[in-house]
């Protein structure tokens, strides 16, 4: 695995996740990980320098979002396979061989990703189909009060087979391997995408090329999502937001670009909901606001 992978991790004060993360890879024999940092204020970075000195840190000077720091990263890495990956992911015993296996038997396909753990072992949903307009918004409403509604399954896949490969629309940027010669073709992440959405977008324009996306559960990662986002949970709402309004207006083409404003619309008052939300969940925990 020395040669094959290199490792990209964007960090944003994960804390003690970040060495977590970092070992995982260690153990997969990963030779060539780097760390890009999005200006961390909680020493997390010198925590890791202390724990593994032969990381490439990437300092980024400021908060650049996900993808343009994860472009940063592959910039600079040198392997045909790059592993792109949150901080507090922790990679699990075979996952990347796996992973490289895939890329290795099916010239077309451009990334793959694994089967993603949540840190109480449920699965996350990480393989999904780009939403139809009726099915984003109906995802919208119900995803969080009533997690089974067709809308929400049919855009999570959940009609498939979660233990059997596939060909996908797009996977979770939370961790996934790509080929570099696909990433160079497509010039990366876009970073007008601050945060979210961004790995959609990636794997859509890849489709849109002719490459292939895959899911390959037999690789599995466990996620501690909201590590460093938790931190400032009302600018991560209006991020998820302006993304996926961004993506909306990217991919709708014809008549459906006439549903556009009336997107707009709906995604500021879903904005307000969440952040009311939000704000009374943190007055009825006694919490002091985070921003």
């Amino acid at each position: 695995m020395a040669d094959r992978v290199s490792a990209v991790v964007v960090n944003h004060e994960a804390g003690e996740a970040l060495i977590t993360c970092v070992a995982s890879l260690r153990a997969e024999g990963v030779a060539e990980v780097t760390v890009v940092d999005n200006a961390s204020s909680d020493r997390s970075t010198e925590a890791l320098l202390g724990a593994d000195g032969d990381v490439r840190l990437v300092q980024t000077g400021s908060n650049l979002g996900y993808g343009a720091a994860a472009n940063r990263g592959i910039a600079v890495s040198r392997s045909e396979l790059v592993l792109v990956s949150n901080p507090d992911v922790a990679v699990h015993r075979g996952a990347l061989a796996v992973l490289a296996d895939a890329l290795g038997a099916d010239p077309a396909l451009a990334i793959v990703g694994p089967l993603i753990l949540e840190s109480d072992g449920r699965r996350y949903p990480s393989a999904r189909r780009f939403p139809s307009l009726v099915d984003a918004a109906g995802h919208a409403l119900l995803g969080d009060i009533a997690p089974d509604n067709g809308f929400t399954r049919r855009y999570r896949m959940g009609d498939c087979d979660v233990d059997q490969r596939a060909e996908v629309d797009w996977v979770s940027g939370a961790c996934f391997l790509a080929r570099r010669r696909a990433l160079e073709e497509l010039g990366g992440f876009d970073e007008s995408y601050f945060m979210y959405a961004e790995d959609t977008d990636l794997c859509w324009r890849a489709r849109r090329a002719g490459w292939g996306v895959a899911y390959v559960p037999e690789a599995v990662v466990t996620h501690r999502q909201g590590v460093s986002t938790a931190r400032r949970p009302y600018r991560m709402l209006v991020a998820h937001h302006r993304s996926v309004f961004h993506f909306a207006a990217r991919t709708q083409q014809g008549w459906r670009r006439l549903a556009l404003p009336a997107t707009a619309v709906f995604l500021a008052l879903r904005l307000g909901v969440m952040c009311a939300r939000q704000a009374l969940a943190a007055l009825r925990s006694g919490a002091r606001p985070a921003e």
